[in-house]
Parts: structure tokens; C-alpha cells; sequence
């Protein structure tokens, strides 16, 4: 087990990182995976597809490939959102009060724990700090093998969009319990590698960032049939918001600042691709709105191109899969200013980032790229350029890093 090890892949937090190991990693990546043997474990592996569950089936893909074993443990859905990538083992769960579509794991049952050790897993990845994840933890210790834990989202900063903020201490402390046992933490970028080392979260850490298809999301994806078919003229301004509908990611904010660029009599032409429980209330308080529900690959690809601007609200994003995208494809950026979009985005440059909560900072910075053709288009062209630099084989190669150096 790597024990006190600091692994750390970010000048951010070099603080105490082991420089033999860092210098070590470039030499790793060249080895085989085979002899891995991978026991994730998720909290919804294909039960949503989310960012998160996106990245991990990836993540199987690609060590399947290199020759790795892997076992995934999670809670499954009657009717899974995507077919999953490697072995896929039911772990007992219930449905989330109010959000269905996801679900809570009852924990590591005796089943459970005789195919972990019927498998012979190498390493543990443990994916969400539920009772799953908590328990594989301890049961990993118990066995001697390693532990490697990914965040891929901020769930501390969830509760207060359902009414319940005052259980976020609490989380705190079981987030700050849940990633310090492990060997290594995987943050998606450097600002929040920072902060969690900050928080005492975790001080062994590495990168795991994401990629971008950018055979898929580019600016040739563009089609002005389309917008024509959508209600939208060649020299609209078209406005999106991309994600799922749910309260956590901005839609209060984002609402709020559409609602201000109307009030300065802007005409406006919104865009809403995604689908979630709040699609009903959002429909009817923005009506003119074009939605499109969930759309996937070159559907997707195709909306978002013929969109204009992005204006991403959201602060509980781990990476910000949403700004890669549409940077990919070619949109002027307005994003909160939040350690996700920090490690994609140059404020000014390739994008503008404004204060998280402020709807009225959305729409200055909307207003001001609507009424600015031509600065929009550089930031657009900046952002084009900036999506190249986010590989998927590059990311997932960097999980696999971590792996050889904590076995």
C-alpha cells in the first residue's frame, strides 16, 4: 500500500509531493496494464447519464483495452440510461426521495463481499462517498489492498438547493473522513486539488481531467438548417443552456438572468438542451424557449454547435464537461467563476467568468458579447483552441499512472 506516499500532478498543490514518484510516472505510463485488477465502485454507474457516470464507463473501456481487469460494483436501474461498459455487479440500493432516477446503495453486503474476494482485485476505485463507497474503504484496509478515490462532483454544495443546507457540515466531515483514508485522491483539476488539500480533505493527490470528442463537438457541427427548423434567423444571438434540469445546476440563476437582459429589452432567443425534473417548471416560466430534451452524439453535437453562447450557472461541477463541450464546438463562453471553469477557461481570453451567484454579472457579460460580434468570435476561436489540449486517451492514461504507482 502507498502509505504516507504524496503523490501529487499539480503545481498547486506540489506542496509535498515525492519527486522520485512524480519523475517516475512518465516510465509507468508506458507499462502494461495487464495484471491490474480493478474493483470501481459507483453510486449509479448507468443508472443516469451524467458527466460522471460518462467518465467512468470510459474509463472501463480504455483499461479493458489495455489489458486490465475490471469488476464495477453499483447500484442498477430496471431501466438502465446506456448499456455499460465492462462487468457490472448490482449492489441492493433505493430510489432517492424526490430524485428517482438516482439511487442509494444499501452498503457491502456478504454477496458482495465474496465476488470482491472471489475477484482478487489489485486496487479499489472508489467513485462517490456513499454507504458503498465507505464501506468498500474499510473492506479494502481489511484486505490489504490499495485505494484510489475520484471526486467528480461537489456534493456538499447540493443541499441547499432542496432546503436542506443545514446538513452540509455534516457532509463535510464525512467527505473530509471518505477521501483522507485513501491512498490517492483523483481531483479533476488543479483548483480543486487545491482545495481539498486546503480543506484537509486529502494531501496525496493527482489529476485525473477530462477529455473532449472533438471528432464529435466542433465547430463544423454548426448547421443553419437546423436553426431555421428551431425558429432561429442566420443573425440571431442564440443563447443556450446545456445540461441536465435539475435546481443544482444554476437554473434559478440562469433564469434570473435572462429575465434581466429581457428587462434591458433585449429580444432573446434561449435554447434549453437537456432534460430533468425541473424541465416542467422551467417551461413555463421561460415559454418562448426552444427545448429540445435530451439529445445524444451527433444530435447533440449539431445543437449546441448552432448555438451562440453559453451561459453556464452552475457551481457543484467536479470538471465542467458542459464548458468543454461547448468551447469544443465553438460557443463564447459565460461561465460562474468556479474552480471547474477556472481550469478550462482564461477569463477574457477564451472565455468570461463571472461572480457564481450574480444573475446580473451573467447578463452584463451575455450583453456585452451579444453587442460585440466580433469579440465574441475571438472568444469563440480561443476556445476552439484551448479544447485541443483535452484528449481522452491522455486523461485516462493518467488514471491508469496512478494505478502502477500506488500498487
Amino acid at each position: 500500500m502507498a502509505g504516507g506516499t504524496n503523490v501529487m500532478a499539480t503545481r498547486a498543490v506540489e506542496r509535498g509531493t515525492s519527486r522520485a514518484l512524480r519523475a517516475d510516472l512518465h516510465d509507468l505510463s508506458e507499462a502494461r496494464a495487464s495484471g491490474l485488477r480493478i474493483a470501481l465502485f459507483s453510486g449509479n454507474y448507468n443508472c443516469v447519464r451524467d458527466g460522471a457516470n460518462k467518465a467512468l464507463n470510459r474509463l472501463v473501456a480504455f483499461l479493458l483495452q489495455q489489458g486490465a481487469a475490471v469488476r464495477v460494483y453499483s447500484p442498477t436501474a430496471r431501466h438502465p440510461a446506456f448499456e455499460p461498459a465492462g462487468d457490472l455487479v448490482s449492489a441492493p440500493s433505493v430510489p432517492i426521495p424526490f430524485r428517482p432516477e438516482y439511487r442509494y446503495s444499501l452498503g457491502l453486503t456478504p454477496a458482495l463481499r465474496r465476488d470482491i474476494r472471489a475477484f482478487e482485485p489489485t486496487h479499489f476505485h472508489l467513485s462517490a462517498p456513499d454507504r458503498l463507497g465507505c464501506q468498500a474503504e474499510e473492506f479494502a484496509r481489511e484486505l490489504g489492498v490499495p485505494v484510489v478515490a475520484s471526486l467528480h462532483t461537489r456534493f456538499e454544495t447540493y443541499f441547499r438547493y432542496y432546503g436542506l443546507g443545514f446538513v452540509t457540515p455534516l457532509i463535510e466531515r464525512t467527505l473530509r473522513r471518505f477521501y483522507s483514508g485513501a491512498d490517492v485522491v483523483l481531483a479533476p483539476n488543479e483548483p480543486i486539488a487545491a482545495d481539498l488539500q486546503d480543506k484537509g480533505y486529502a494531501d496525496r493527490i493527482m489529476i485525473w481531467g477530462r477529455g473532449v470528442d472533438r471528432g464529435l463537438f466542433n465547430p463544423g457541427r454548426r448547421n443553419e438548417e437546423w436553426r431555421r427548423a428551431h425558429g432561429f434567423a442566420p443573425d440571431d444571438v442564440v443563447i443556450l443552456f446545456f445540461g441536465r434540469l435539475v435546481r443544482e445546476k444554476g437554473l434559478a440563476t440562469f433564469e434570473a438572468a435572462v429575465g434581466e437582459l429581457a428587462r434591458r429589452g433585449h429580444k432573446l432567443k434561449l435554447l434549453i438542451v437537456g432534460d430533468g425534473p425541473e424541465r416542467k417548471g422551467v417551461a413555463e416560466r421561460l415559454p418562448d424557449a426552444v427545448f429540445t430534451g435530451h439529445l445524444e452524439g451527433e444530435a447533440l453535437a449539431e445543437a449546441i454547435a448552432s448555438a451562440d453562447i453559453l451561459i453556464n450557472p452552475s457551481v457543484t461541477e467536479a470538471f465542467g464537461n458542459v464548458n468543454l463541450e461547448a468551447m469544443a464546438s465553438g460557443l463564447a463562453i459565460v461561465s460562474a467563476d468556479v474552480g471547474s471553469a477556472q481550469a478550462l477557461i482564461e477569463d477574457g481570453r477564451s472565455g468570461l467568468l463571472v461572480e457564481p451567484k450574480d444573475p446580473s454579472a451573467y447578463a452584463d457579460a451575455a450583453e456585452a458579447l451579444m453587442l460585440t460580434p466580433g469579440r465574441r468570435r475571438m472568444l469563440a476561436m480561443a476556445a476552439v483552441a484551448t479544447s485541443a489540449a483535452f484528449g481522452w486517451n491522455e486523461m485516462l492514461g493518467s488514471v491508469l499512472d496512478c494505478y502502477l504507482a500506488v500498487g
